[in-house]
Order: C-alpha cells, then structure tokens, then sequence
C-alpha cells in the first residue's frame, strides 16, 4: 500500500503548534523561539516530512533555492567563495545549487539556461563569458544575479570583487623591495580578467619604483592549475638567464613551478624567490611555505550572497539600487621569498616555448 504523504498540517499536529507557526519555521524563521523551533522540526524528522519546492512556486512564493556558478570547483579558492555563499544561504533559510563552468562560455551558457528552467530565487556568477552573454541571458530570463570576482569599469550590476591591481602591486612590490630585478611573471589565460588585473598590478609598481619594465617576463598558461605550473617551471628551467623572482597568478601555478624547481635542486628562496596568489590553503602547507596575496574568498561568497538574498527578499525596494563592493587584499609573506644576496642577473629574449 502506498504511503500517504506528509502535509504541514500533520507537522503542526505533531509539534503541538499552529500551522502559520509551522509555515514561519520555513519561512521566517526569525519570528519562531528556538525552542518552537526545534519541536518543529523533531516533528519533521519523526514524521518524514519533505516539502514539495514546487508546489510552494505555484502558490507564488519565492525558490529557496539560490545558484553559484563557478570557474573551477577543484579550485580550492572557489570552494572557498561557496562555503562563504553558503553560510549567508543558511543563515537565510536558503540552499545553494553549485555549477562549474570550467571556465567553458558553452557551458556556462547551458547552466544559465538550466538555472531558468529550475525557476530558481537567483545567481552568484563569475562570469566565464567575457563578452557578457550569459549576464545578458541572465537579465533576459528575469533572474536577479550577483557577479562575483569579477568588476569590470562601467557594469552596473550587483558585484563583488577583490582588488586584484592591488593585489599584483603588493606582491611586486614587496619583490623590489627585497633587491629583485630580473622577475618573472607567470600567468593563466589572458581572457580572465582577474590575471589581467593582477598583472596590471605589476607593471604598476615598477612604474611607482621608477624601475624599467624591461626587468619584466611574462610567461602565459593555458590554465591555473598545478599541472600548468610545473609545465611553467620547466620552462623557466630551460631558461639560459633564468629570473631572480617568479611571480605567479595564482597559488596552484606557484604550487606546480615550486615542485618543478624542488625537483631540479633549484632552491626557493636562496635561488629564485616565489610568489603565489590567493592564499589557498595549500599555500602554507606546500613544501615551503609560499608567500601569497590573500583573497578573502569566503567574505567574497558571503557578501554577494547577501547582497542577493537582500535583492530578492520579499520586502525589497522597487527602486533597489546596484552595488560594486571591492574587498581589499593583503599579502601573506612566508618562506619562499627572501631578499636578494647576490647580483641579479636580467631576463633578456622570449620565454622558451
């Protein structure tokens, strides 16, 4: 025989409470004592009651459901930005749906079309398109989104970013501090504007330094991973005039050229000093432990979480308007830079292929 299914009403009847009180325990929790609360939801987990998400869209609510879609989640930086998503989420009574583009606009384009299929509250999104597309299908399908990591000069949409010009600066800087002349720019695909920023950061602080951007290589990747940053290192290893400093754009890079040079008997920092960015997790951990730029990826996740669920609340204005928060970064300084003991040596000609 089949089960009969499990309605509020039996929720209520088994907590002892009425069913506008079981209704704010889902929606506005805020309104309900903690102890309501829990009797509440002990009734839900006794009787094995699952709310039906459709059905509460049909009478006109509101999803529960909110989407972050993301370059890379093998990235330890983007899983950091969803736990931060998530906290605010929970906070809220919302889930997160999580979505990898793999930095793939195609499939970036498929989520978008998914995510309005799914008739979901709203979006985090670090945008794989650089054109804009899938914003523009965002807005067209009528789903309010947040853009995360990623702002662009004269976008007016909700964002949250982290100065990453910034960020490139403190990280050169603190090498030309250190005696560095000769350093090396690693970095991921040149469509990413957050590699573009960093690198802009760079070439800033020589301009602050009155140094000559001929003390600059860049070396691109085709990705910003591990994998692509020992290819890098290779490379710098076949180098005749090899770099005194290796900046990289970000800390998997950094984490690859380091096993790379480890590898050869090249020493870090006595030989070539090593920057990475992000301050992942892997960072402090790696075989020495590697200065980084620090991103505060889960306030990242929080904030633009925030800002949604705030844009999307019942009792939002009508004239809302746009927000561009920029979080600041900051430089996590560790063993693997040091300052320069001996005659630096510049970096003349094209970076080895």
């Amino acid at each position: 025989m089949a089960r009969r299914h499990v309605g509020m009403v039996d929720v209520a009847r088994e907590a002892n409470v009425s069913l506008g009180t079981v209704s704010n325990v889902f929606n506005q929790p805020e309104r309900v004592s903690p102890s309501t609360r829990e009797r509440v939801q002990d009734a839900i987990d006794r009787l094995g009651y699952v709310r039906i998400e459709s059905a509460r869209m049909l009478r006109g609510r509101p999803s529960r459901i909110i989407a972050v879609l993301v370059h890379d989640i093998a990235n330890p930086f983007c899983v950091a930005l969803v736990h931060g998503a998530e906290a605010a989420a929970r906070r809220a009574g919302l889930g997160v749906m999580v979505c990898n583009s793999a930095g793939d606009p195609e499939e970036e384009a498929r989520y978008v079309a998914m995510l309005s299929e799914h008739q979901i509250r709203g979006a985090l999104i670090t945008p794989a398109d650089s054109a804009g597309r899938s914003l523009n299908a965002l807005d067209d399908r009528g789903i309010p989104f947040v853009v995360v990591d990623d702002c662009k000069t004269g976008r007016t949409q909700c964002s949250v970013a982290i100065d990453d010009i910034l960020g490139g600066e403190l990280a050169a800087t603190h090498l030309l501090k250190a005696g560095h002349r000769s350093i090396l720019f690693v970095g991921g695909p040149s469509h990413l504007p957050q590699v573009q920023a960093r690198f802009q950061g760079v070439v800033k602080a020589l301009a602050q330094a009155r140094m000559p951007i001929s003390m600059l290589t860049e070396l691109g990747c085709d990705e910003l991973t591990v994998a692509a940053g020992r290819d890098a290192g290779a490379r710098v290893l076949g180098m005749r005039e090899r770099p005194t400093a290796i900046l990289c754009a970000n800390d998997l890079l950094a984490v690859g050229v380091l096993q790379a040079l480890f590898e050869s008997g090249v020493r870090v920092p006595d030989d070539i000093s090593l920057i990475g960015y992000d301050d992942i997790d892997h960072a402090a951990a790696a075989t020495v432990p590697l200065t980084s730029v620090r991103r505060p990826a889960r306030l990242m996740g929080s904030t633009a979480a925030s800002l949604l669920i705030t844009k999307t609340s019942a009792n939002a204005a009508a004239d809302h308007h746009h927000q561009q928060i920029t979080l600041r970064p900051e430089l996590a300084v560790r063993r693997s830079t040091a300052v320069l003991r001996h005659r630096p040596t510049a970096v003349t000609g094209a970076v080895p292929g």
